[in-house]
């Protein structure tokens, strides 16, 4: 069967010369791999084909191509046959029971996260693939639901242990009864193997997306920044925005990217006058009914005046002003949920609840100063008017202002919804051909939990611009913020499309025509890379639109606090986002950057966040709220240049928490491995305390559970095949290792028994796995890196010996350069003759106790922060 980008017009033909028995084999009723039963019950309707009997041709570039063929024999398609065309069409799979999976499955529309069990009947609706342990053969299977065809698939509990596979085309019109490849499966001996060559070969026989080896990534992954939405939420405008920058430049801590989020837009609702911009909007969900009504900025911006800031006088700001409005705008919140709460209970007379909601209202918009005349119109001369967007006002003249005071802002990202605004756009009021779009939610979605953004997009429908003129969409808001000296953009609520695709040909034909347009203005625009995609974690998205995108969100939102009122949740939600980050970067992880989110520096579990952050392997930010700063725990993740001491990798969980729940089985730590560029590194959490709960559809506190765990950690939970750099420091006879809270050091082997540890709730430690290198018959030594930062290896650069015999030398040196100012670790057993920084010679410490070498590096600005590091023996 000819796969789905019609290769006819392939630029390769290149066909497989030899045949392998497969792996897999589906026969009376069962499908076996290896020989050993894997599904039982298979139904006679189902087929299996082999990856090369499927796949003999691909656009895809040579080498990936003989890759995937190179494993073909390990994988394989399932489909499956019906007696009627529908749009909407389930199937088993067959079923498995007492065998422990991982899955990833949507809790929300927007956003997937992991789950375990041992039965088919223990899977979630709308799940995004299951990975089977099969110890029998000491190996893996995963099952991923793909797209065939007009159609995409996800994976659905059945009864009595079965598997169903759900086909949707997402249109009532679009009809199918047949389906030979709808569930690629694969087998491997190694679960991150496993998932290396299971998309590798879906990208050969797709070639719907891309391989994040093939993209470029933007240059902020290895940057700290600022993401504006907690600290102003709608009320973001330029006064606030450049003080917030301000703030961190002046805490040593330079941002080098910045993300102003929602609130920037030129957005209003149906019943407002065409062109005027929605007024004093505050919380997120108030601006969800609302659309785009023209493709630059929104007035706030507009009328901005070039300079204004720069001067020794600029316009005063308040600081608590944006503290002010959200706290008024949640009264609002909490007065309107009153009401709603009481209409609920049958309150027939809803006055008192009106006049205190109208009240309150009326508060909000005197706070605003009535017509919001703020602070922005202060920076316009009396009587002034400004021409909109000429080159010395509105957001072109903000970001020049930006970029001359603060010299290191390198990148200024906008969010945007991919259909415009969460409305959409405004029929009428673009030179676009948009359409009001009433939403409709697929069947899979009735297992997710409640969603304010989803009960407002279905309240207010889509402006949906249509399909043909997504190009003339993307590129026309995209060339314009180019010009405005905008680099990239947030793309958010991505997953909407699914919800208007009726009359558009369904979801896979709306999805590609919007993803082509979008990858087209990525490249033409930002650079090619210039784009960070957000409530996008749905097959449809990476099998569909990743052809150019290189960067992705692979958690939910960073939640300072439980959105439904649970005290305990400003505890227990920041482990639920470590977990959805973990584990969607498996898979994510192989077609786009991981991307863990913004966290806020003065919360509570902040010290939690930036563990976490530091070894993720992408980029740092925060949403930092105008005064709300730690500063301290800023600068052990960030260097003063706003550059970071970035992992090598992106972070995986460890082979042993791989079918454990570190939510709320009250005994399993999470632990992730990454590598720096001289050691791996293993990050323990104890994010016990919370979960989904497939009854209630929600994730909620499971208090029992908030309490210290104990668990242990070896070297070998470091997976050093996985990057060629790393494989040979898999192979150390010795390791030295250091625990970045504890501040112990001390010597392990592959052979070592395995690490006793001790965790707090919310609370963490990092363990750095150095190579000992043997400089001598007795000196030994291993760079640790800087012991003020998270990521202590990560600061280490590159290391050199030399041996010097004759002339009257003989000696051996460690020469290590360094990113960063602190205390450098290294390990030695034997005290060093000399110490050289820089060419000077210096002190340093050493402690014959455990091999302790420590010596104070200083920030040497000139230098980018650099220094060389020799030590003679």
């Amino acid at each position: 069967m000819a796969p789905p980008n019609d290769p006819i017009n392939s630029i390769l033909n290149v066909m497989k010369t030899h045949k392998e028995d497969n792996f897999f084999e589906l026969s009376n009723g069962k499908l076996f791999v290896k020989k050993v039963p894997l599904l039982f019950e298979v139904p006679s309707n189902v087929s299996f084909s082999s990856f090369s009997s499927i796949c003999q041709t691909s656009s895809a570039p040579l080498p990936l191509f003989h890759r995937a063929h190179s494993t073909s024999s390990k994988g394989g398609f399932l489909g499956f046959t019906k007696d009627d065309p529908s749009h909407h069409l389930m199937n088993s799979l067959g079923k498995f029971t007492g065998r422990n999976f991982l899955s990833i499955f949507r809790f929300k529309t927007w956003w997937s996260t992991q789950w375990v069990g041992n039965s088919g009947s223990n899977l979630q609706m709308e799940t995004q693939w299951v990975l089977l342990d099969v110890p029998e053969i000491k190996s893996y299977v995963i099952i991923i639901p793909i797209i065939e065809g007009k159609f995409r698939s996800a994976l659905h509990p059945g009864t009595n242990g079965h598997v169903l596979i759900c086909a949707e085309s997402g249109s009532s019109q679009v009809k199918a009864s047949s389906f030979g490849a709808i569930t690629y499966v694969h087998v491997s001996d190694n679960p991150y193997t496993l998932m290396k060559e299971a998309y590798t070969s879906l990208r050969v026989y797709l070639n719907t997306f891309k391989l994040l080896e093939e993209k470029s990534v933007p240059s902020l992954v290895d940057k700290f920044g600022w993401c504006t939405w907690d600290a102003f939420y709608l009320t973001v405008e330029p006064a606030g925005v450049w003080h917030g920058v301000k703030e961190f430049s002046q805490g040593g801590v330079s941002p080098r990217f910045l993300i102003i989020d929602d609130g920037w837009q030129s957005i209003n609702f149906d019943h407002q006058e065409p062109h005027e911009d929605a007024k004093n909007l505050v919380l997120g969900g108030t601006q969800m009914t609302a659309r785009l009504h023209r493709l630059d900025e929104g007035e706030k911006f507009r009328k901005y005046k070039g300079g204004a800031l720069l001067g020794p006088n600029p316009p005063l700001f308040d600081l608590n002003k944006p503290k002010m409005l959200i706290s008024k705008a949640i009264e609002i919140e909490h007065a309107e949920k009153a009401r709603d709460k009481a209409i609920q209970s049958g309150v027939t007379d809803l006055s008192l609840f009106e006049i205190k909601i109208e009240k309150l209202k009326k508060e909000l918009d005197e706070m605003f100063g009535g017509d919001q005349e703020n602070s922005l119109q202060l920076m316009c001369k009396d009587g002034e008017e400004l021409e909109f967007n000429s080159e010395d006002s509105g957001m072109k003249a903000f970001t020049r202002d930006l970029r001359t005071h603060f010299k290191g802002l390198d990148d200024i990202y906008v969010w945007h919804a991919l259909c415009g605004a969460w409305g959409g756009v405004r029929p009428g009021t673009t030179h676009l051909n948009s359409k009001i779009i009433a939403c409709k939610l697929s069947q899979g979605l009735d297992g997710t939990m409640d969603d304010l953004a989803v009960i407002k997009i279905v309240e207010g429908g889509i402006g949906l611009v249509h399909p043909d003129q997504a190009d003339d969409f993307y590129d026309s808001m995209h060339s314009y913020l180019s010009e405005v000296g905008i680099t990239g953009v947030k793309v958010d609520v991505i997953h909407t499309l699914e919800y208007v695709s009726e009359e558009y040909g369904g979801r896979v034909e709306l999805a590609k025509k919007y993803y082509d347009g979008l990858s087209k203005s990525l490249a033409k625009n930002f650079n090619g890379t210039g784009l960070i995609s957000s409530m996008q974690q749905c097959n449809d998205f990476f099998l569909l639109g990743t052809k150019q995108i290189s960067i992705g969100r692979v958690g939910d939102d960073f939640w300072f606090q439980d959105p439904n009122g649970d005290p305990n949740g400003v505890y227990w939600l920041q482990g639920v986002h470590m977990i959805h980050c973990a584990y969607n970067s498996m898979w994510m992880g192989q077609i786009i950057q991981p991307d863990w989110d913004m966290f806020q520096s003065d919360h509570v579990c902040a010290k939690f966040h930036a563990g976490s952050r530091a070894i993720c392997g992408g980029p740092v930010y925060v949403s930092d709220s105008l005064g709300g700063h730690d500063f301290d725990l800023l600068t052990k993740l960030v260097y003063p240049d706003g550059t970071i001491p970035k992992c090598q990798y992106f972070a995986l969980p460890t082979r042993d928490c791989i079918f454990k729940n570190p939510l709320f089985d009250g005994k399993t730590i999470l632990k992730i491995w990454n590598f720096n560029k001289y050691g791996g590194v293993i990050g323990a959490f104890n994010c016990q305390g919370a979960g989904w709960d497939p009854k209630e559809k929600r994730i909620k506190g499971y208090s029992n559970c908030y309490k210290p765990m104990k668990g242990s950690v070896h070297v070998n939970d470091i997976e050093w095949d996985q990057l060629i750099e790393a494989s040979e420091m898999g192979k150390a006879e010795e390791y030295v290792v250091y625990l970045n809270q504890a501040e112990k050091l001390f010597l392990t082997k592959s052979t070592s028994d395995t690490i006793p540890m001790s965790l707090e709730p919310s609370t963490f430690e990092i363990f750095s796995f150095v190579p000992i290198k043997k400089l001598s018959p007795i000196a030994k030594f291993a760079p640790i890196g800087l012991t003020n930062m998270f990521n202590s290896g990560g600061a280490i650069r590159g290391v050199q010996y030399e041996e010097a015999n004759g002339d009257g030398a003989n000696y051996v040196s460690a020469k290590v350069e360094v990113k960063g100012g602190g205390s450098l670790l290294a390990y030695t057993n034997v005290l060093p003759n000399k110490c050289y920084l820089n060419g000077t010679e210096v002190e340093f410490e050493w402690s014959s106790q455990d091999g302790k070498l420590i010596i104070n590096l200083p920030w040497i600005e000139e230098d980018n922060g650099i220094s060389n590091v020799t030590f003679i023996f």
